[in-house]
């Protein structure tokens, strides 16, 4: 066997070797990768679920929000400054934090308020969410006062709006899904297909339909469903800027859009399952 024979076998295995190696990092770094974004979500989903109790005190509230835009950061917020690309990364953030919202069941919930008829309860838990909510505007209003007395802002505002408003969702998910409990309908399947149909009902503002089958949140947003999510978190988003506003009179005049919201979303949910729940006794 000639010596370029040998050196050439030789080159390839070297070449090949490089090549093992080369891949083996990049395999050890997309792992690595994938672990940090588990931990990040894991992080985002507990902050955003502790963010929905109703009993928060407005420090806690704040604290808990600026928490949130850390998970935020962390995650990457690149994507913030492209308005388009906002919204599909605050819906995919969405998407992820819906399965950590805390709904309580009815023996739950009738524990908590006890001696109260379906539709006071619901009307308790609409105004619950609404004063949450609007908590979150005042807080948020109060972190951006700061960060307007702290450059850079143009690099905060972005972060701090989607905290707000994926907070803002979240309590919102809640009261869906406890709304449905009240009402004899509560939403089945497993984690992914409850939050899947949590989504949908907030961005049609409806109860869910049960004779529709129950599909992964992916699937949901990967149908007409994503835009209209979109188009719902552009609403809220939309009021979110007002927590920009001039030092406190940004969190008074979110806190008040945001109960607003709130409150008609919670109506809006209850009537459609009290006219379903009619409709089933009625036969």
């Amino acid at each position: 066997m000639s010596p370029g024979a040998d050196n050439g076998r030789t080159m390839m295995s070297g070449t090949d070797h490089t090549a093992e190696t080369s891949d083996a990092r990049a395999l050890e770094q997309t792992t690595a990768k994938n672990q940090e974004l588990a931990a990040v979500d894991a992080d985002l989903g507990q902050t955003v679920a502790a963010l929905t109790a109703d009993d928060l005190e407005p420090g806690g509230r704040r604290q808990l929000l600026g928490r949130l835009v850390g998970d935020i950061r962390r995650r990457g917020m690149g994507q913030l400054f492209k308005p388009k690309a906002a919204l599909r990364w605050m819906g995919d953030v969405v998407a992820d934090v819906a399965p950590h919202v805390p709904v309580r069941d009815i023996e739950t919930l009738r524990r908590h308020f006890p001696g109260l008829t379906d539709d006071d309860l619901a009307d308790r838990l609409i105004r619950n969410a609404a004063n949450s909510t609007a908590g979150v505007g005042a807080a948020g209003g109060g972190v951006a006062a700061v960060e307007w007395a702290a450059p850079p802002t143009l690099l905060t505002a972005p972060v701090l709006l989607a905290a707000e408003t994926v907070a803002v969702v979240a309590v919102e998910l809640k009261l869906v899904g406890e709304l449905h409990e009240i009402y004899g309908q509560p939403i089945r399947g497993g984690l992914g297909q409850r939050a899947a149909s949590l989504i949908q009902a907030w961005s049609q503002q409806r109860g869910v339909n049960p004779l529709v089958p129950g599909v992964g949140v992916a699937s949901v947003l990967g149908t007409a469903a994503r835009k209209e999510l979109q188009s719902s978190l552009l609403k809220r988003f939309g009021r979110s800027l007002t927590t920009l506003g001039p030092m406190l009179t940004g969190a008074a005049v979110a806190g008040y859009l945001n109960r607003r919201a709130t409150k008609n979303l919670g109506e809006h949910i209850k009537k459609d399952l009290r006219k379903a729940r009619r409709k089933v006794i009625d036969g």
